[in-house]
């Protein structure tokens, strides 16, 4: 089940960070993070309410665990966002994706940490993953390597994120995932969203003016970004975090097509083969 969850999440990902990217350069990285999270609240608590009417045997427990990898993942997911819209405006839409995928291997080494077992063929299923998307996404320009460590830094985030999340469903409710996974994704946009606007108003109230005053925009960033981590966290309560991200390699196709029709970019042959290596490596971590 949770093979075509993530990809789900992944094809409405690249929606969101579309939608994103083009807040940017009013906003700015801090506002137009806030734009997934602001806006997509009221999306997520109606997911919430809806998976706790149809899961009527759920019985969360809100344990200290659950609070502290609430917020965890909540701010490294904040700092993952920031630095991937960054790296997509310094590089290209699809290379900005490519770049924050080196998440792949950390979510898999963080959660052996906290304590999933992954088989061999994964494990090499992983590699083969990042190593094609390293191939994909190497620098070729002035502007290309100032957005790859910005890109690592976001993968780094989403990993860590991602583990947290898995931790997040695991403490609340771990025989109920999908309405374990919606009530954690309520509480996480919850925490952002104040954290987020704080900030903002102390620090840079045009910026957040900016994120807030295109409000169709916003809400159909929120929107899409709500209904992606609804299916991210649920994906991430049913397997480990680190085939999750694997197959959530899928989104790099898309965004090349994405980025291509809506920004006029253009990806080389060579990427494309790289590409497919990547996926063949996504098989091997999905199914090995």
């Amino acid at each position: 089940m949770w093979i075509p969850v993530t990809m789900g999440a992944a094809s409405l990902q690249v929606a969101r960070n579309a939608l994103q990217r083009g807040l940017l350069a009013g906003a700015g990285p801090w506002g137009a993070t806030l734009v997934r999270f602001l806006f997509g609240l009221p999306f997520s608590a109606t997911f919430m309410v809806a998976a706790l009417w149809l899961t009527p045997g759920a019985h969360p427990v809100f344990a200290s665990r659950f609070w502290l990898a609430c917020v965890i993942g909540g701010w490294a997911q904040i700092l993952g966002t920031a630095a991937m819209l960054v790296s997509m405006r310094r590089s290209s839409f699809a290379l900005g994706t490519v770049f924050q995928q080196s998440g792949i291997p950390l979510a898999a080494v963080f959660g052996a940490i906290f304590g999933d077992a992954l088989s061999p063929a994964r494990w090499l299923g992983l590699a083969l993953a990042a190593a094609a998307l390293g191939v994909l996404g190497w620098p070729r320009g002035r502007a290309d390597w100032t957005a790859a460590p910005l890109g690592l830094a976001a993968g780094a985030g989403f990993a860590l994120a991602s583990n947290a999340y898995r931790q997040c469903a695991l403490a609340l409710d771990p025989t109920h995932p999908v309405a374990a996974a919606q009530i954690t994704l309520f509480a996480v946009q919850a925490m952002q969203s104040a954290a987020l606007v704080t900030w903002l108003l102390f620090k840079d109230p045009a910026a957040l003016a900016a994120a807030v005053r295109p409000w169709r925009s916003s809400l159909a960033a929120g929107f899409f970004g709500a209904a992606a981590s609804g299916l991210w966290f649920t994906a991430f309560a049913l397997a480990p975090a680190g085939p999750v991200r694997a197959v959530g390699v899928v989104e790099a196709p898309i965004a090349a097509l994405a980025g291509r029709r809506l920004f006029a970019e253009r990806m080389a042959p060579w990427q494309w083969l790289a590409a497919l290596a990547a996926v063949a490596g996504v098989g091997l971590a999905a199914l090995g």
